[in-house]
C-alpha cells in the first residue's frame, strides 16, 4: 500500500463531501403532488407503519410486503427526522449512496495501491447516473447496494491480512509444522464481511447470491495465498483449514443475523402473518410451505422444537416466494418500462420515474410547454463500456491471473448473471443497481493499466494522464447533461427530446 495515509484520508474525505453535496441537493423534490414518486409508493408507507409499530409493517390490505424489513427500517429512520415527506422518504437512502462514494474510493486505493485512483473511482461513482438517481428515491435497491459494497471491501481488506500473516509464517519458518500450513487466527474481515451479508439480506433476498459467489471467491483467494507461501498442498490446506470457518462466517452467521432482522416481527402480535400457524392450521404444519411431499417427510420431532414463530415465519417467506416465482410478464401486456437482464450492462432501457409534460407541475423552463422528468439512466460514458470492461477482465483473469479483475467480476456479476435464471419474471432496470459500483471499480483497474506507473517513463506516464483525464472529463460532461432528468429539473421539450439519445430509452 501507498505510504501517503494522511493525504488518501483528505482525499476520501473531500471527494466524498462533494459526493454528499450533489446526493443531498434538493433532496425533497419531486414527488407525484405531496405523495411519494414510483415505486416508493410501496416502501415509503411500509416504512411509515414501521415507525409507526416499532419496526414492522402491517399492510394487511395488499400483501405486497414481500421484501424484508432492513431497508424499510432505515427509510423510516429519514421520515422520524424529517417527517413524511420527500427528505424524509428519501435522506437514508442518500445517506446509503454517500456511504457507497466513501467505499468505492477506499475499495479502488487497495485494489490499485494508488491514491489517485481511488480518486478517480470516486468521481466516476458521483457522476453514475444510476447511483445518483437510486441514492435520492425511498427503494430497497441502494441499501442492497451498500452492504454488498461493504462485504466486498471486508473481503478484499481479508484477502490482504490472510497474505501478510502467511507472509509472517514464512519469515518464521512455520510452515514446516503442517503439511497443511499455519492457521491463520480468527479473521475479523472474513466476520465482518458475514455481518455485511446477512444485513444485505435482511433488504433483499438477492443477497443470497452474493453469499455464495463470495464464499467460493474467498476460498480461492485462500487457496491462492496458500499456494503463493508455498504450502506443499493448498488444496487440501483450504478444505482442512479455511472452508468450515469461512462457511460459519458468511453462511452461518450471515443466516443467523438475516433472522435477527425480523427482532421486531418476531417482538409483535400483529405483523402481518404473525400467526399465520396458528389462524391457519396449513396441511404439513410447520413445514406446509415446502412443495410435495417434503412438507410430509418433516419430522415430528423436529417440529416440536419449533417455536410457532419460526413456523409462521417460514409460512411467510414461502408466500412471499411464490409471490416473486410467479410476477412474471403477462402475455401481449408487458410493462411498459420493462427490461431484460440483457439490457442492464450498458443500460439500454433505463425507466421513467417521474413526468409532466404539462400544468403547473412541469412550468419553470421559461416556455410554453416545459417538461419536467426523472430517467433512471446510467452514464452511457460509463455503462457503455461495461462490455469492454468485462471482456477485458475476464481475459486479465485467466490469462493473467489478475486477482483485483477476478474478484470484482464476481462481485458484478452476483448481481447479474442469476436473473437469467428465470427470464419469464418481470424484471426492471433498477435492479441492477448493485452493478454500478463494480462496474466503477473494473473501468478504475482499466484506467490505472492506461495511465502506468512511474517505471514507465515521463512521457508514457504523462501519455497515460492525458487519457485519463480526458476520459474522466466526458464521464463529469456527461452526467452533467444527463443532470435535469436525473433530478426533475424543468427543460424545454427539445431538450427533453435531445436527452433521449436511444429509441430504446423512450
Amino acid at each position: 500500500m501507498p505510504d501517503d495515509r494522511l493525504r488518501a484520508w483528505l482525499v476520501t474525505l473531500v471527494i466524498t463531501g462533494i459526493g454528499a453535496v450533489v446526493r443531498l441537493w434538493n433532496l425533497g423534490f419531486p414527488t407525484d403532488k405531496g405523495t411519494p414518486v414510483f415505486d416508493e409508493k410501496h416502501y415509503v408507507p411500509q416504512a411509515w407503519q414501521a415507525l409507526r409499530n416499532g419496526g414492522y409493517e402491517d399492510n394487511y390490505g395488499y400483501e405486497l410486503i414481500v421484501h424484508p424489513p432492513v431497508a424499510k427500517q432505515l427509510i423510516a429512520i429519514g421520515e422520524w427526522l424529517f417527517g413524511y415527506n420527500g427528505w424524509g422518504w428519501r435522506f437514508s437512502a442518500a445517506i446509503a449512496g454517500i456511504v457507497i462514494i466513501f467505499l468505492v474510493i477506499r475499495i479502488a486505493r487497495r485494489l490499485t495501491r494508488s491514491t489517485l485512483l481511488g480518486a478517480v473511482a470516486g468521481v466516476l461513482v458521483i457522476a453514475d447516473g444510476v447511483l445518483h438517481l437510486q441514492s435520492r428515491m425511498g427503494m430497497l435497491d441502494i441499501f442492497l447496494t451498500v452492504f454488498v459494497l461493504a462485504a466486498f471491501g471486508c473481503l478484499v481488506r481479508d484477502r490482504d491480512q490472510v497474505r501478510e500473516r502467511l507472509a509472517e509464517a514464512v519469515r518464521n519458518n512455520w510452515l514446516s509444522t503442517s503439511p497443511y500450513g499455519p492457521k491463520l487466527g480468527f479473521r475479523w474481515w472474513r466476520f465482518g464481511a458475514g455481518v455485511m451479508l446477512g444485513i444485505a439480506c435482511g433488504v433483499k433476498w438477492s443477497g443470497l447470491y452474493y453469499i455464495l459467489a463470495f464464499l467460493l471467491m474467498l476460498l480461492v483467494l485462500d487457496w491462492s495465498a496458500r499456494r503463493a507461501a508455498g504450502i506443499a498442498r493448498p488444496v487440501r490446506a483450504v478444505l482442512f483449514r479455511d472452508t468450515a470457518p469461512a462457511v460459519l462466517s458468511l453462511v452461518v452467521l450471515a443466516v443467523l443475523l438475516y433472522l435477527g432482522t425480523w427482532w421486531a416481527w418476531f417482538a409483535s402480535e400483529t405483523a402481518t402473518d404473525r400467526h399465520y400457524l396458528e389462524i391457519a392450521n396449513p396441511e404439513g404444519g410447520y413445514f406446509g410451505f415446502l412443495p410435495g411431499g417434503l412438507a410430509g417427510a418433516m419430522p415430528d420431532s423436529l417440529a416440536a422444537v419449533l417455536p410457532s414463530a419460526l413456523g409462521s415465519l417460514a409460512h411467510y417467506h414461502g408466500n412471499v416466494l411464490d409471490f416473486h416465482a410467479n410476477l412474471a410478464t403477462p402475455d401481449g401486456d408487458p410493462h411498459p418500462w420493462e427490461s431484460k437482464p440483457w439490457t442492464w450492462p450498458m443500460g439500454l432501457r433505463p425507466m421513467l420515474y417521474y413526468y409532466y409534460g404539462s400544468g403547473e407541475e412541469a412550468v419553470g423552463c421559461g416556455q410554453a410547454e416545459c417538461v419536467r422528468a426523472t430517467m433512471l439512466i446510467g452514464t452511457p460514458a460509463l455503462w457503455w463500456l461495461a462490455v469492454p470492461v468485462l471482456v477485458w477482465g475476464l481475459w486479465r483473469t485467466v490469462f493473467r491471473s489478475d486477482w483485483r479483475y477476478g474478484m470484482v467480476l464476481v462481485g458484478y456479476g452476483a448481481g447479474f448473471l442469476p436473473w437469467f435464471a428465470n427470464l419469464d419474471r418481470q424484471m426492471y432496470f433498477f435492479y441492477a443497481t448493485p452493478l454500478a459500483p463494480f462496474l466503477v471499480l473494473g473501468l478504475t483497474l482499466v484506467l490505472g493499466q492506461i495511465l502506468g506507473t512511474t517505471r514507465d517513463g515521463a512521457e508514457r506516464r504523462g501519455t497515460g494522464l492525458l487519457v485519463v483525464s480526458l476520459y474522466i472529463g466526458l464521464v463529469v460532461a456527461n452526467f452533467i447533461w444527463l443532470w435535469p432528468i436525473l433530478n426533475g429539473d424543468s427543460i424545454t421539450t427539445a431538450r427533453w427530446e435531445a436527452e433521449m439519445w436511444l429509441p430504446s430509452w423512450r
